[in-house]
Protein backbone atom coordinates (compact mmCIF):
# COMPACT_ATOMS: atom_id res chain seq x y z
CA UNK A 1 0.00 0.00 0.00
CA UNK A 2 1.61 3.25 -0.96
CA UNK A 3 2.64 5.66 1.52
CA UNK A 4 0.84 8.84 2.36
CA UNK A 5 1.83 11.69 0.40
CA UNK A 6 3.91 9.75 -1.50
CA UNK A 7 2.51 9.12 -4.56
CA UNK A 8 4.33 9.73 -8.18
CA UNK A 9 1.50 10.64 -10.45
CA UNK A 10 1.89 14.42 -10.53
CA UNK A 11 -0.28 16.77 -12.64
CA UNK A 12 1.33 18.95 -15.00
CA UNK A 13 1.11 22.37 -14.06
CA UNK A 14 0.57 21.61 -10.38
CA UNK A 15 1.92 23.42 -7.31
CA UNK A 16 3.34 20.72 -4.73
CA UNK A 17 4.99 21.07 -1.25
CA UNK A 18 7.53 19.07 -1.04
CA UNK A 19 9.09 17.56 2.27
CA UNK A 20 11.54 14.97 3.66
CA UNK A 21 13.44 14.30 6.76
CA UNK A 22 16.32 12.60 8.34
CA UNK A 23 16.31 8.68 8.87
CA UNK A 24 14.95 8.27 12.59
CA UNK A 25 14.56 12.61 12.66
CA UNK A 26 18.67 13.02 12.45
CA UNK A 27 20.07 15.88 10.95
CA UNK A 28 21.08 15.92 7.42
CA UNK A 29 22.88 19.15 7.17
CA UNK A 30 26.01 19.54 9.58
CA UNK A 31 26.94 22.54 9.15
CA UNK A 32 27.14 25.00 6.52
CA UNK A 33 28.59 23.48 3.43
CA UNK A 34 26.26 20.80 3.52
CA UNK A 35 23.62 23.12 3.23
CA UNK A 36 26.02 25.63 0.44
CA UNK A 37 26.34 21.78 -1.47
CA UNK A 38 22.81 20.95 -1.26
CA UNK A 39 21.50 24.58 -2.71
CA UNK A 40 24.67 24.21 -4.93
CA UNK A 41 22.78 21.28 -6.83
CA UNK A 42 19.49 22.65 -6.97
CA UNK A 43 21.04 25.90 -8.60
CA UNK A 44 23.06 23.24 -11.14
CA UNK A 45 19.74 21.69 -11.71
CA UNK A 46 17.48 24.16 -12.53
CA UNK A 47 19.65 27.23 -14.36
CA UNK A 48 20.09 27.15 -18.13
CA UNK A 49 22.45 24.86 -19.41
CA UNK A 50 24.42 25.69 -22.26
CA UNK A 51 25.57 22.84 -23.78
CA UNK A 52 26.56 24.09 -26.75
CA UNK A 53 29.67 26.25 -25.06
CA UNK A 54 30.40 23.51 -22.80
CA UNK A 55 31.11 21.16 -26.16
CA UNK A 56 33.17 23.89 -27.77
CA UNK A 57 34.98 23.88 -24.21
CA UNK A 58 35.85 20.54 -24.73
CA UNK A 59 37.41 21.29 -28.10
CA UNK A 60 39.70 23.82 -27.19
CA UNK A 61 43.23 22.60 -27.11
CA UNK A 62 44.22 24.74 -24.13
CA UNK A 63 41.88 23.36 -21.99
CA UNK A 64 43.59 21.97 -18.73
CA UNK A 65 42.84 18.33 -17.64
CA UNK A 66 40.62 19.69 -14.16
CA UNK A 67 38.74 22.20 -16.47
CA UNK A 68 38.30 19.50 -19.25
CA UNK A 69 37.07 17.19 -16.55
CA UNK A 70 34.50 19.75 -14.98
CA UNK A 71 33.14 20.32 -17.88
CA UNK A 72 32.64 16.75 -19.12
CA UNK A 73 30.52 16.82 -15.28
CA UNK A 74 28.89 19.92 -16.29
CA UNK A 75 27.54 18.52 -19.84
CA UNK A 76 26.70 14.72 -18.41
CA UNK A 77 24.31 15.96 -15.34
CA UNK A 78 20.25 16.18 -15.05
CA UNK A 79 18.99 19.36 -15.82
CA UNK A 80 15.80 20.37 -15.48
CA UNK A 81 15.14 23.96 -16.42
CA UNK A 82 11.92 24.18 -18.32
CA UNK A 83 11.20 21.02 -16.23
CA UNK A 84 9.48 22.44 -12.91
CA UNK A 85 9.76 25.35 -10.75
CA UNK A 86 10.59 26.56 -7.31
CA UNK A 87 8.85 28.96 -6.08
CA UNK A 88 10.06 28.52 -1.91
CA UNK A 89 12.13 26.49 0.19
CA UNK A 90 13.37 26.35 3.45
CA UNK A 91 16.51 24.32 4.78
CA UNK A 92 16.20 22.95 8.50
CA UNK A 93 18.87 20.65 10.53
CA UNK A 94 16.72 17.37 9.79
CA UNK A 95 14.51 17.99 6.86
CA UNK A 96 13.93 20.22 4.24
CA UNK A 97 10.38 22.18 2.28
CA UNK A 98 9.99 22.76 -1.13
CA UNK A 99 7.26 24.13 -3.19
CA UNK A 100 7.33 23.11 -6.84
CA UNK A 101 5.73 23.99 -9.83
CA UNK A 102 5.68 20.64 -12.32
CA UNK A 103 5.48 21.84 -16.23
CA UNK A 104 6.05 18.79 -17.49
CA UNK A 105 4.59 15.08 -16.18
CA UNK A 106 7.53 13.08 -14.03
CA UNK A 107 9.54 16.30 -13.32
CA UNK A 108 9.18 16.54 -9.60
CA UNK A 109 10.20 12.54 -9.35
CA UNK A 110 13.27 12.99 -12.10
CA UNK A 111 14.50 16.43 -9.88
CA UNK A 112 13.68 14.60 -6.54
CA UNK A 113 15.10 11.06 -7.43
CA UNK A 114 18.67 13.70 -8.87
CA UNK A 115 18.71 15.77 -6.00
CA UNK A 116 18.46 13.01 -3.33
CA UNK A 117 21.08 10.34 -4.95
CA UNK A 118 23.64 13.09 -5.07
CA UNK A 119 23.34 14.38 -2.26
CA UNK A 120 23.72 11.50 -0.25
CA UNK A 121 26.83 10.34 -1.94
CA UNK A 122 28.24 13.58 -1.10
CA UNK A 123 27.01 13.25 2.59
CA UNK A 124 28.19 9.62 2.88
CA UNK A 125 31.22 9.93 1.60
CA UNK A 126 32.32 13.28 3.70
CA UNK A 127 31.25 11.81 7.02
CA UNK A 128 32.83 8.35 5.82
CA UNK A 129 29.50 6.39 6.44
CA UNK A 130 26.96 4.54 4.06
CA UNK A 131 23.45 3.72 4.11
CA UNK A 132 20.51 5.64 4.15
CA UNK A 133 20.27 9.21 4.86
CA UNK A 134 16.84 9.88 4.49
CA UNK A 135 13.62 8.42 6.18
CA UNK A 136 11.78 7.06 3.36
CA UNK A 137 10.44 8.39 -0.09
CA UNK A 138 9.85 11.75 -0.30
CA UNK A 139 6.00 13.20 0.75
CA UNK A 140 4.50 15.59 -1.79
CA UNK A 141 0.98 17.03 -1.84
CA UNK A 142 -0.84 19.39 -4.21
CA UNK A 143 -1.52 22.70 -3.13
CA UNK A 144 -5.18 23.11 -4.88
CA UNK A 145 -6.14 26.73 -4.42
CA UNK A 146 -4.07 30.27 -4.54
CA UNK A 147 -5.02 30.58 -0.82
CA UNK A 148 -2.71 27.43 0.04
CA UNK A 149 -0.25 28.42 -2.36
CA UNK A 150 0.08 31.61 -0.38
CA UNK A 151 0.25 30.43 3.16
CA UNK A 152 2.40 27.40 2.02
CA UNK A 153 5.14 29.90 1.41
CA UNK A 154 4.36 31.29 4.55
CA UNK A 155 4.80 28.43 5.88
CA UNK A 156 7.71 27.10 4.54
CA UNK A 157 9.42 30.47 4.99
CA UNK A 158 8.42 30.79 8.89
CA UNK A 159 9.32 27.30 9.64
CA UNK A 160 12.55 28.14 11.39
CA UNK A 161 10.56 30.54 13.56
CA UNK A 162 8.34 27.53 14.85
CA UNK A 163 11.51 25.29 14.81
CA UNK A 164 13.18 28.33 17.25
CA UNK A 165 10.27 30.06 18.73
CA UNK A 166 12.91 31.78 21.09
CA UNK A 167 14.74 33.99 18.33
CA UNK A 168 11.81 34.86 16.25
CA UNK A 169 12.49 37.37 13.29
CA UNK A 170 16.16 36.30 13.67
CA UNK A 171 15.11 32.73 13.16
CA UNK A 172 13.10 33.40 9.63
CA UNK A 173 16.79 34.77 8.01
CA UNK A 174 18.60 32.25 10.24
CA UNK A 175 18.17 28.95 8.27
CA UNK A 176 18.80 29.08 4.18
CA UNK A 177 15.71 30.07 2.73
CA UNK A 178 14.35 31.96 -0.18
CA UNK A 179 12.68 34.62 1.89
CA UNK A 180 15.46 36.93 1.40
CA UNK A 181 14.86 36.84 -2.43
CA UNK A 182 11.00 37.56 -1.61
CA UNK A 183 12.15 40.65 0.23
CA UNK A 184 14.29 41.70 -2.57
CA UNK A 185 17.23 41.91 -0.70
CA UNK A 186 18.96 38.69 -2.26
CA UNK A 187 18.57 38.05 -6.26
CA UNK A 188 18.50 33.79 -7.08
CA UNK A 189 17.51 33.39 -10.51
CA UNK A 190 16.36 29.94 -10.12
CA UNK A 191 13.85 30.83 -7.73
CA UNK A 192 10.77 31.78 -9.08
CA UNK A 193 8.85 34.46 -7.10
CA UNK A 194 7.28 36.03 -9.55
CA UNK A 195 3.58 34.55 -9.35
CA UNK A 196 3.54 34.42 -5.49
CA UNK A 197 4.82 38.53 -5.19
CA UNK A 198 1.88 39.41 -8.01
CA UNK A 199 -0.64 38.88 -4.85
CA UNK A 200 0.79 42.03 -2.82
CA UNK A 201 2.15 45.24 -3.16
CA UNK A 202 5.15 46.71 -3.18
CA UNK A 203 4.18 50.08 -2.20
CA UNK A 204 1.72 49.54 0.57
CA UNK A 205 3.85 47.94 4.19
CA UNK A 206 0.38 46.44 5.42
CA UNK A 207 -0.20 44.78 2.19
CA UNK A 208 2.92 43.48 1.41
CA UNK A 209 4.26 39.82 1.86
CA UNK A 210 6.90 40.75 4.26
CA UNK A 211 3.80 41.68 6.28
CA UNK A 212 1.72 38.43 5.64
CA UNK A 213 4.49 36.42 6.51
CA UNK A 214 5.33 38.10 9.92
CA UNK A 215 1.56 38.13 10.89
CA UNK A 216 1.64 35.63 13.92
CA UNK A 217 -1.74 33.81 13.52
CA UNK A 218 -1.51 30.09 12.46
CA UNK A 219 -2.11 29.67 9.19
CA UNK A 220 -3.85 26.47 10.09
CA UNK A 221 -7.21 26.07 8.09
CA UNK A 222 -5.99 27.27 4.73
CA UNK A 223 -3.40 24.32 4.77
CA UNK A 224 -4.69 22.16 7.01
CA UNK A 225 -3.17 18.65 5.96
CA UNK A 226 -0.36 19.35 3.89
CA UNK A 227 2.27 20.82 5.76
CA UNK A 228 3.57 16.92 5.97
CA UNK A 229 6.60 17.89 8.72
CA UNK A 230 4.06 16.95 11.14
CA UNK A 231 3.45 13.66 9.94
Amino acid sequence: MPTKNSRKAYLPQGYYHIYNRGLEKRDIFLDEQDYAVFLGYIKTYLSPKDTNTLRNRLTSKDLVYQERQRALKELSLNNFFGQISLLAYCLMPNHFHLLINQKIINGIDKFLNSLGTRYVMYFNRKYKRVGHLFQGVYKAVLAETNEQLLYLTKYIHRNPAMQFPDEQGLALIKQPSSYLGYLGKRKTPWIDTREILSFFSKSNPQLSYENFVNQSESPVSPISGITLDEE
